[in-house]
């Protein structure tokens, strides 16, 4: 992955932010960074854009659906394959 510096932020600090960007509790000056960043970083929007929808897939099913122990194994499985 190259790193690139766009809208003040470098690729690193947005993946950083990309929970809270997701959760929507950024904070103001800190959302125009991010936001800048991924509108000039074609990786960046790209991999935002799915993490986002998978989140949104995830939070859209219950645990019941999932089932309470299957849903704590993806948890632990994504917490630590995060970067």
């Amino acid at each position: 992955m190259t790193e690139n510096h766009v809208g003040g932020l470098w690729c690193r600090e947005v993946l950083e932010r990309l929970d809270a960007y997701v959760d929507g509790l950024l904070e103001p000056a800190e959302l125009v960074a991010v936001q800048a960043h991924v509108q000039g970083c074609d990786q960046c929007a790209r991999f935002g854009g799915a993490y986002a929808r998978v989140v949104g897939a995830l939070r859209s099913q219950s645990t019941e659906t999932l089932g309470e122990a299957r849903a704590e194994r993806l948890l632990a499985r994504l917490t630590a394959e995060r970067p």
